[in-house]
C-alpha cells in the first residue's frame, strides 16, 4: 500500500540489505472483500517488476477488516520505480474510499541476512 507521495527514509551507510516496505490498512465494514481483491490485484505485476524481491498480502486472522502487506525490493531506488508505476496509483486511487483513514506505511530495516535462494 503504496502512495508515491511518500518521501522514502534513505538507506544507512552501511546498508547492504534489501529496502523493505509495509504497508497497513483497515477496510470500512462492508468492504473488506473488495479491499482484499484490490490488494491481491497488485500481486503478479509487482512480483514481475525488476528489482521485486518479495510481496505478500496478509489479512489477520481476528480483525478481518485489517490488512498487512510486505514488500522487499532490491533498493531504496527500486521501490520509488514501483510507486511511479501507473497500477499502482489506480491501486491507491481506488482502494482509498473503501479505507479507515490513510494507508499507513513503515519502512524496514532488515538486520537478519537474506537467505540463498532455494
Amino acid at each position: 500500500m503504496s502512495d508515491a507521495r511518500v518521501v522514502l527514509p534513505e538507506p544507512d551507510a552501511d546498508e547492504t540489505g534489501p529496502y523493505t516496505h509495509l504497508g497497513f490498512a483497515t477496510a470500512k465494514p462492508g468492504c473488506e472483500d473488495r479491499v482484499e481483491a484490490l490488494i491481491l490485484g497488485l500481486v503478479e505485476p509487482l512480483r514481475a517488476e525488476e528489482g521485486s524481491i518479495e510481496f505478500h498480502v496478509h489479512r489477520d486472522r481476528a480483525d478481518r477488516s485489517q490488512f498487512v502487506i510486505y514488500e522487499m525490493f532490491r533498493s531504496k531506488q527500486d521501490l520509488e520505480k514501483h510507486l511511479a508505476e501507473p497500477y499502482v496509483q489506480e491501486f491507491v486511487r481506488a482502494v482509498g474510499p473503501l479505507v479507515e483513514g490513510p494507508l499507513v506505511q513503515q519502512f524496514l530495516r532488515m538486520s537478519s541476512a537474506l537467505p540463498a535462494v532455494r
